[in-house]
């Protein structure tokens, strides 16, 4: 069974989703009704020790469920610490798929900020993102990881 909890954020509300052990879900807005487990507990924990900046990478399982292309992707943003970026074009020959998928990959991500999709950037431009405030929020959480090289 599927269970929730929100997280008020710099960004406004952000909603943590648990299944089966694993967060498998998570988005931008308040949940009516919060769950109380211990793996939600945690990731929330992990959540607010992120955006305080006492946090560089989540330990808390997360399972996205994806074993094709969009999957690949996903653990590729996974794989990019903290303060790093990468581009389309990086990632689609790191998994072997064109940028353009890797793109549709990061706007199908379904556990933004714990699945890094804000660190994918276009060549010469910053690309698109989930959030309420869409590219402005990608900009302040690439500035509160201290991303090199970010020319905005």
């Amino acid at each position: 069974m599927e269970q929730r909890i929100s997280v008020d954020t710099p960004l406004g509300p952000v909603y943590l989703e648990e299944a089966d052990g694993a967060i498998v879900k998570s988005g931008w807005r308040k949940v009516d009704a919060a769950a109380d487990t211990p793996l939600l507990r945690e990731a929330a924990s992990e959540l607010v020790a992120y955006f305080d900046g006492q946090l560089t990478e989540f330990s808390v399982p997360i399972r996205h469920g994806r074993n094709d292309a969009t999957g690949a992707v996903w653990n590729a943003m996974r794989a990019i610490p903290l303060g790093d970026t990468r581009t389309y074009g990086d990632v689609a020959t790191e998994v072997g798929i064109p940028a353009q998928a890797v793109g549709q990959a990061c706007g199908a991500n379904n556990i933004p900020i714990l699945i890094p999709c804000h660190r994918i950037l276009g060549t010469g431009h910053l690309g698109g993102f989930s959030a309420p405030q869409g590219i402005e929020a990608k900009v302040w959480l690439l500035r509160h990881e201290g991303a090199a090289g970010l020319l905005i």
